[in-house]
């Protein structure tokens, strides 16, 4: 009788602390925005900085790109449209880390908002994005000025793909710290 009596207080006492946690930090935020990855004409936002040393003599097209790593600077806007409101900027750096089979990328970047609400806020994403899935989900795993202590998922989904030129459209959920750190 005393181990499940004190395996109850136990529970009770985890049930307890998450619930103070989440009452202490309750602050959901969730956006939606467009990122225009341009890789091909004069205004490329994403340039390849680094490929494979080898020549790959192959048919497969994903094995030939294995290895290629890109910079990026691409803006992010309200809606897939490139003149749309620009609300930010996704820098970072993306490379192709499948060998066959399938195409996938490691993504490290920081969504920098430059307008509305959260202006000057920032947010960043690590993770494997396997870019011909429907919906990729990767983590957030931190952030700055509203986004502070952020942590959550942005959901990616392909909306136009052409001539390696891409717009993705983002769902981001962000669970972050409520004190207010602009002054």
């Amino acid at each position: 009788m005393a181990v499940s009596r004190k395996s109850l207080l136990i529970s009770l006492a985890i049930l307890v602390a998450a619930h103070s946690i989440e009452a202490l930090n309750p602050n959901v935020t969730r956006i939606q925005f467009y990122m225009h990855d341009i890789v091909s004409g004069p205004n490329a936002t994403a340039v390849q900085v680094a490929g494979r040393r080898t020549n790959y003599t192959g048919s497969d097209p994903i094995a030939a790109m294995f290895g290629s790593v890109f910079m990026m600077d691409n803006p992010l806007t309200a809606t897939p449209e490139l003149n749309s409101t620009l609300i930010g900027r996704a820098q970072g750096i993306y490379a192709m880390s499948s060998q066959q089979n399938e195409f996938s990328l490691l993504m490290t970047l920081t969504f920098a908002i430059t307008g509305g609400t959260y202006n000057g806020s920032s947010f960043s994403v690590v993770g494997r994005n396997p870019i011909m899935s429907e919906v990729r989900e990767m983590p957030v795993v931190g952030g700055t000025g509203a986004f502070r202590l952020a942590r959550g998922y942005c959901l990616a989904r392909t909306f136009s793909f052409r001539e390696m030129d891409a717009v993705i459209g983002y769902n981001v959920t962000l669970i972050h710290d409520l004190y207010d750190y602009s002054g």
